[in-house]
């Protein structure tokens, strides 16, 4: 019984993020990140692991869509200067 409930929770888990933007996942995957670095950090410490995760989990977050924010930049400016070339114009990048 127990492996079937880990198997749904573990499909569920994986699906949930099928229909997620970018942005959404990259969010999410610093959350868990951060959350999981969190708990295990303040055990270590001898601290109450569940404000471990919390607080880790609000600092993946942020990080999360931070970093989400600098890949959109990049793309940004590669497809200036792509546009640019495939145009034999100056790059007008984004500032």
């Amino acid at each position: 019984m127990k492996k079937i409930i880990a198997i749904t929770a573990a499909t569920l888990a994986i699906t949930a993020c099928s229909n997620m933007s970018n942005t959404e996942q990259r969010t999410m995957s610093g959350a868990g990140i951060g959350a999981a670095a969190g708990a295990i950090g303040t055990a270590i410490f001898h601290g109450n692991p569940i404000w471990g995760a919390v607080g880790g989990a609000a600092v993946g977050a942020a990080t999360g869509y931070a970093y989400d924010a600098y890949k959109k930049e990049q793309a940004s400016e590669y497809n200036s200067g792509y546009n640019a070339g495939k145009n034999n114009q100056k790059n007008q990048a984004p500032n």
